[in-house]
């Protein structure tokens, strides 16, 4: 593969052409494209929608990173509960929180009120499947006077405020919900932008919202334009068609002036995920086979080329805690033999690292003595699959704190029995009791030693073998100030974001 890298920029040169006036300002400020302040921010994402821009899975974090949606609550640059709509709160007892909103209003017109908060979060709440941030957890949701909201967990949860967080429990007006339980976030968040247009998965148009109760937005709007190839969002920025390009592969970094080149340590892992279900991993000792098969090496120096750490854990080094708390996985069975068992490895391309990493994968397992399929798809076109548990192997890049900022959340969506995000398909008991006690612990130092407890129970199935921690590379052109670049990746463009 490794002579294929020097074409890489001439590809990539190749290819610049095809996005040639995709980023045509949609709006009448700065039509001709001028740096100068209250312009349009023309960007390229690499993930189009793949749930309709549903709030509730996936899509949750183009709305958030875009500047659409808020949530009561924000996630600090510590991974501390920050005010958003809510303006402060206060712990009643163990099971009820009393949160108190800011004056605000919906991209629509209408009152951020008590009532449209109690509603947001019921719609979150009856959602199918449930989002991330709500795994395990059932909350309800009351007024309390005109600016109060009361919410009550079913159980206790110490980290409600950092909850209420996620991308995927933002605050939508009464408009955005209907009778069958659809969703639509177009023009009735709260946000610093407002989505006016999505053109299905190819493009989506935003305009600033004027009455923001944060303060103006410096841009005009926000011209956005999805595009799964790496290659061509790298060239995109280059040629000066966009100003802000998302998940630039490794292999175009050296493409890119130094300048324009954002390189961001992050808490998301790229692993293998084994399907425990059905299949050839369902048996323990294929999994064990698997597991021992992978050099992780192989990837952070070759095919991230030094934009990632080999993988160690659930938590990367990001999670700054994690290491000096990690403990030996728990149980993992005795690896058994492949004999040509017959296994379908699939992963996606917007991210172009994770084809070449599923082809390291495959030659690596390969020479333990599976016989492996390779399938890659766009992943709005493989996610239901993946989630259906179709593949006996994936290969996922997930950003551990994104959904709440609490490192249990993602072992709840991912690992237990009725996690929404559980490609693995697991369900053991051990891990779903580990899971349990960390959710149920208050005190921050002990809740992070019940997380590394839960990973290395979770690691002991092998029905996750990390592969790498990412640095995720963001292309920032020249010209532009105030990109919100986070670890999280929750933020991309916020109110002080111009050109």
């Amino acid at each position: 593969m490794r002579p294929l890298r020097s074409l890489r920029p001439l590809i990539a040169l190749a290819l610049a052409p095809v996005l040639v006036g995709c980023f045509a300002s949609g709006g009448g400020a700065d039509a001709t494209g001028d740096a100068q302040d209250g312009s349009r921010l023309r960007v390229a994402l690499a993930f189009p929608p793949a749930e309709n821009v549903s709030p509730y899975g996936a899509d949750s974090t183009i709305l958030s990173r875009l500047g659409v949606t808020e949530g009561l609550t924000a996630l600090d640059a510590n991974g501390t509960a920050a005010p958003a709509l809510a303006a402060s709160w206060r712990q009643e007892n163990d099971r009820t929180w009393l949160f108190t909103l800011r004056e605000a209003t919906f991209q629509d017109g209408s009152a951020v009120t008590p009532a449209a908060v109690a509603t947001a979060l019921a719609h979150a709440t009856q959602a199918k499947p449930a989002p991330a941030a709500l795994a395990g957890v059932t909350l309800t949701a009351k007024t309390e006077g005109s600016t109060g909201v009361r919410i009550t967990t079913a159980d206790p949860d110490p980290v409600l405020p950092l909850r209420l967080s996620s991308p995927s429990l933002a605050i939508l007006s009464a408009k955005a919900y209907d009778e069958k339980g659809d969703v639509d976030p177009v023009g009735t968040a709260t946000g610093p932008f407002e989505l006016t247009k999505v053109m299905g998965a190819t493009a989506a148009t935003l305009d600033r919202y004027d009455d923001y109760w944060g303060g103006r937005a410096q841009a005009a709007g926000i011209d956005v334009k999805f595009v799964a190839d790496g290659t061509a969002r790298a060239s995109a920025l280059r040629t000066d068609q966009v100003d802000l390009a998302e998940a630039i592969p490794v292999a175009q970094a050296a493409t890119l002036d130094k300048a324009t080149r954002g390189a961001t340590a992050t808490t998301r892992t790229t692993s293998l995920l084994l399907n425990t279900e059905k299949g050839v991993f369902k048996d323990a000792g294929l999994r064990a086979a698997a597991r021992q098969a992978v050099d992780t090496s192989a990837f952070a120096k070759g095919v991230y080329e030094g934009y990632a750490d080999a993988g160690v854990g659930i938590y990367g080094p990001a999670v700054t805690w994690a290491a000096g708390k990690r403990t030996e996985p728990v149980g993992r069975a005795k690896p058994a033999k492949a004999d040509g068992a017959r296994v379908t490895l699939a992963t996606y391309d917007n991210r172009p690292e994770l084809p070449e990493a599923a082809q390291v994968l495959k030659q690596q397992l390969e020479k333990a003595g599976f016989e492996v399929t390779l399938e890659v798809r766009e992943y709005s076109r493989l996610e239901s699959d993946a989630l259906d548990g179709k593949f006996d192997a994936f290969v996922l890049a997930r950003n551990t704190l994104v959904d709440t900022g609490d490192p249990i959340s993602v072992l709840a969506s991912d690992y237990t029995c009725d996690g929404g995000y559980n490609i693995a398909q697991l369900c053991d008991k051990d891990v779903d009791r580990a899971v349990a006690e960390a959710e149920g612990t208050g005190d921050t130092a002990e809740r992070q030693d019940a997380a590394m407890a839960a990973e290395a129970r979770i690691l002991g199935t092998d029905a996750v073998v990390p592969l790498v921690h990412q640095r995720i590379i963001t292309g920032v052109g020249t010209h532009v100030r105030g990109a919100l670049l986070d670890p999280y990746e929750r933020t991309l463009v916020g109110i002080g974001t111009r050109r």
